[in-house]
């Protein structure tokens, strides 16, 4: 194991707790970010058992000054910062024409703004260690649709933004890429099919297997499955790889 430290925000649950603690098994130190204490102890006991230590730190990424602790809290408890998983931010899933300006800004707030500000926080770190961000988007970046319209829209602006921070690192000897996972069953994947079924009238599980059906997949994916994706990006067998957007969704997407 090397003597790095990694920030993963989102990570008190789904595919956020499953990369800090798959990353526990190469890096020395896991950030945890997230707004919940309870769920990030969790995932701490879990990064602990895996072999890394682990440091909680409980914020809201939609808050401005959110960015400033995160990095001060890290380079206080570690001294450096060797790489930024960005997974924060639920975008609420609300038709084209029902959704508030509120909701848009609400979502853009911490999926994107947050993880940008984070980003350019760590930045000089990052820049001194030479090393490695990943933002998390989503699939529908790539086929947006009303009934999700602010979903893929903001997904859409976290792909260009990564794409914007990989012309920087090449620079500044940064690697930066973004990924993009299809449907995930998570919490917050049963909460959507929850709803869904409701509007659908039918039951969840009937919904469940009907949104495969719609997708054209064999099955959900896993947040272990991204978080080994996430693995892959930071190590050095994938350092010659900047600037893209990978797609992780069963082939719900085909093509380029």
């Amino acid at each position: 194991m090397s003597s790095k430290i990694v920030i993963v925000t989102g990570a008190s649950a789904g595919i956020g707790a499953a990369t800090a603690i798959r990353l526990a098994k190469e890096f020395s130190g896991i950030v945890l970010v997230a707004r919940r204490e309870s769920e990030l102890q969790t995932t701490a006991k879990a990064v602990t058992w895996a072999g890394a230590e682990a440091l909680v730190i409980a914020t809201d990424l939609r808050q401005p000054e959110a960015a400033d602790l995160v990095v001060r809290e890290t380079v206080k408890a570690f001294g450096r910062i060797d790489a930024v998983v960005n997974i924060a931010g639920a975008v609420p899933q609300i038709h084209l024409f029902d959704m508030t300006d509120e909701q848009w800004n609400d979502g853009a707030e911490m999926k994107l703004h947050g993880a940008r500000r984070l980003t350019i926080k760590a930045w000089p770190y990052l820049k001194e260690a030479k090393g490695s961000v990943i933002f998390t988007s989503g699939s529908s970046a790539q086929e947006p649709k009303p009934a999700f319209a602010a979903v893929a829209t903001i997904n859409a602006a976290i792909v260009a933004v990564a794409k914007a921070f990989a012309e920087q690192g090449i620079i500044d000897s940064v690697q930066v890429n973004s990924v993009l996972p299809g449907p995930v069953m998570s919490n917050r994947r049963v909460g959507f099919l929850q709803k869904w079924s409701d509007a659908n009238t039918m039951t969840v599980e009937e919904a469940k297997t009907k949104f495969l059906e719609d997708a054209g997949i064999e099955r959900y994916g896993k947040p272990e499955e991204i978080a080994e994706l996430m693995a892959f990006l930071l190590s050095p067998g994938a350092r010659w790889l900047t600037g893209a957007a990978l797609r992780m969704d069963g082939g719900e997407i085909k093509g380029l």
